[in-house]
C-alpha cells in the first residue's frame, strides 16, 4: 500500500496534469484519495491545481470534518464522500471541467452512444446527472442514483467526475471521457454517426471481463435499431430523453 506521503505526491502530480491539459482553470476542480477507513486526503478549496504542494492537502473524515491540514476543505467534498460511501471499491476521485465533455454537459447531452469500442469496454456509458448547485445537497442528490453503476458522470452545466480503484485509474477515466467527447463532437460536426449494434455490444460485454484495468459494472449503451431501412444513428428513446429534456428547458427559458 502506498504511504500517505506517496498519495500526497500523486495528488499534486495529477492536479498539475489536469491544469496543464486545460481540464481545469484558475481554482477549479478537486481530487481525493481514500487513505483509511475513515480518512480522505483531498485538495483544499481556493487553490490552483497546477500550483499545489504536498503540504497544501487536507485530511477529512467521512463526515467532511478536517482532521489535518492548514487550508480549508473544499465545499464539494460531499460529492467525494458520497462516492466513497456508495462504492467501497473506489479509492481515488477526480473532478474537473474538461472543455469538450463539459460542453456536452452544458448542452444537456449525455455521452451514451456506442461509437468507440474502447470507451464501451472501459466505461460502458457516460450518463448526464441533472443540475445541482455545487457545494449543496442538490449536487449529491443528483449524483446518487448514478454512482453505483457508472464510473464517470457528466454533471449538467458543471463538469465531470470520474473515479476508480486508485487515483491513477480515476485520472485515466477522466482523459477517456474528454477524448470520447472530442470524437463525439466530430461526428456531430460531420452530421453522421455509425454506432455499434447489438451484436457488437454483446461481444464487447464478453471482452470487458478480459480487458486489463476495466472493473466497471456500468451497463452498456442501449442497442441501436439495425433493421433494414433504418439509419444506424437513430438513438433509442430512453437515450434521447435527457437530450429532449435539455432542449425543453432551454426553450422555456427563452420564452420567460
Amino acid at each position: 500500500m502506498p504511504t500517505e506521503r506517496q498519495h500526497r505526491r500523486e495528488i499534486v502530480s495529477f492536479g498539475r496534469a489536469l491544469h496543464e491539459r486545460g481540464y481545469v482553470a484558475a481554482m477549479d476542480g478537486n481530487l481525493s484519495v481514500r487513505v483509511g477507513e475513515n480518512r480522505i486526503l483531498a485538495t483544499p478549496t481556493a487553490m490552483c491545481k497546477g500550483m499545489m504542494r504536498p503540504p497544501d492537502l487536507v485530511t477529512v473524515d467521512m463526515q467532511g470534518r478536517r482532521l489535518a491540514g492548514r487550508r480549508d476543505v473544499s465545499s464539494e467534498i460531499a460529492m467525494h464522500l458520497l462516492i466513497y460511501r456508495l462504492r467501497p471499491d473506489i479509492r481515488g476521485i477526480v473532478h474537473a471541467h474538461p472543455p469538450t465533455a463539459t460542453g456536452f454537459a452544458a448542452a444537456g447531452m449525455p455521452l451514451n452512444q456506442p461509437l468507440v469500442c474502447e470507451v464501451v469496454i472501459g466505461l460502458g456509458s457516460i450518463p448526464l446527472a441533472k443540475y445541482g448547485t455545487p457545494g449543496t445537497p442538490e449536487l449529491t442528490e443528483a449524483l446518487e442514483p448514478l454512482v453505483p453503476q457508472y464510473d464517470a458522470i457528466l454533471m449538467s452545466n458543471h463538469g465531470v467526475v470520474a473515479y476508480g480503484s486508485d487515483l491513477h485509474h480515476a485520472y485515466m477515466k477522466m482523459e477517456t471521457v474528454e477524448h470520447f467527447a472530442q470524437i463525439a463532437l466530430v461526428t456531430h460536426l460531420l452530421g453522421q454517426q455509425e454506432p455499434l449494434g447489438s451484436q457488437e455490444l454483446e461481444k464487447l460485454l464478453l471482452a470487458r471481463s478480459k480487458y486489463q484495468g476495466s472493473t466497471s459494472s456500468a451497463p452498456l449503451p442501449l442497442a441501436f435499431d439495425l433493421e433494414p431501412g433504418n439509419h444506424r444513428n437513430r438513438i433509442a428513446a430512453a437515450d434521447r430523453a435527457p437530450i429532449e429534456e435539455g432542449k425543453t428547458r432551454r426553450a422555456m427559458s427563452r420564452h420567460r
